[in-house]
């Protein structure tokens, strides 16, 4: 069973980008260099993304003088479209980044394609990322529970409904056994779950919006995965591999001492693009990681954000070299990290070829399109005999 390491580190804020935003004049303290505004994409406001977004924002103003501006986003699409076009700095998001690099779903489409995403930092927390919610009144206690019950679909969030996806391989269903709930937003989902309008949801231990749902006449309940199923585990694996046996200790109603056992990934994720500047991301990721102490406890889930909770040597995303730097200056990157390293950044290139090769010839009809991508990636992953995570979607 794979488990997240802790990893001796820390976590960096940084900002300016290759990209064409313009940068202001630079704050400069304690050897942090930031320009005067940094802008992030992240999750809607009241996610837990956001409000630590605007935490380590809080910090960043009183240290630096550096207007940290959040814009949040409905959906995949909507964080990662202003990362790519350079109107934002940094997107604060979760498993999108991957299937950006990737190419599947919304980014397996005509007009995107494997992008070469870079992570800096991310936040592993003492609650969880993304598990299965329902209410107390639902009776709903296992996996099994959810078979036949609705759930809710976000409409335009691939990297949330597969989450969801993955939780239901661990019991052996797919989104064909269970009734959908479309709704239009992250925020949607809670509304439907208060309102009685689904019984399941995907969503976070700990946040805003689940200590709302707890608070609701409906109450809040956990559905757990149990840790001893290994075939249960290597299916939700198959289906992300990202995703970790984990033990939730903070969240409404769970025991801190007990806790849950389900799974985990780190969320958020700082992400951008490979070309943003080093320098910039060098000095986020500086600023992060040495106030780290400073904004730990501004937001649910913020002390997620430490050094010792990176994954450097299991990150499925190759770390911006500007992050590396950091790593390295402060002796945290090890031999392990680096092959991890090279061996994500031979996958991206792969991926990026393929779909050059690919979109030479490709089909125009948009379902022709897509299903040919996805079963000429299979073939391109298995010659290499890398995972290929998903053959259809």
């Amino acid at each position: 069973m794979k488990q997240i390491p802790r990893v001796l580190g820390r976590s960096v804020l940084a900002c300016v980008a290759a990209t064409g935003l313009a940068a202001g004049s630079a704050a400069q303290a304690g050897g942090v260099e930031l320009p005067s505004t940094v802008i992030w994409s992240a999750y809607p406001t009241g996610s837990m993304g956001y409000s630590q977004a605007v935490g380590i924002g809080s910090v960043m103003q009183n240290e630096y003088g550096v207007n940290l501006r959040v814009i949040p986003g409905r959906n995949d699409i909507a964080r990662l479209s202003p990362l790519r076009a350079g109107r934002v700095h940094f997107a604060a998001g979760g498993s999108e980044a991957t299937y950006a690099q990737e190419g599947l779903m919304n980014f397996g489409t005509q007009g995107w394609g494997p992008q070469p995403i870079r992570i800096g930092l991310w936040s592993l927390d003492d609650g969880c990322s993304y598990t299965l919610l329902t209410t107390e009144e639902s009776g709903i206690e296992t996996i099994e529970d959810v078979r036949g019950k609705r759930v809710t679909y976000v409409q335009g969030s691939p990297t949330l409904n597969n989450g969801i996806a993955a939780l239901l391989a661990y019991g052996g269903m797919t989104w064909d056994d269970v009734e959908k709930v479309e709704v239009g937003g992250y925020m949607g989902t809670v509304e439907a779950l208060i309102e009685g309008r689904s019984d399941v949801k995907g969503g976070n231990c700990s946040s805003p919006p689940s200590v709302r749902i707890a608070s609701s006449p409906r109450g809040l309940s956990f559905i757990s995965f149990p840790h001893d199923d290994e075939e249960a585990i290597a299916r939700v694996q198959a289906q992300s591999p990202w995703y970790y046996p984990h033990i939730a200790r903070r969240g409404p109603g769970i025991d801190s001492d007990e806790g849950i056992e389900l799974f985990s990934s780190p969320y958020p994720v700082l992400t951008m693009m490979a070309e943003q500047d080093p320098d910039l991301v060098y000095n986020m990721i500086k600023a992060m990681v040495e106030h780290h102490e400073d904004y730990k406890d501004s937001a649910p889930g913020a002390e997620g954000w430490a050094l010792d909770r990176q994954g450097l040597e299991i990150a499925f995303t190759p770390f911006h070299e500007g992050a590396v730097r950091y790593f390295k200056e402060v002796g945290v990157w090890t031999e392990e990290a680096e092959r991890r390293q090279q061996e994500n950044l031979r996958r991206q290139e792969l991926l990026q070829q393929a779909w050059a090769d690919f979109t030479e010839d490709a089909p125009v009809n948009e379902e022709a399109f897509n299903r040919g991508w996805m079963e000429y990636r299979a073939e391109v992953l298995k010659e290499e005999d890398l995972p290929v995570i998903m053959e259809r979607w």
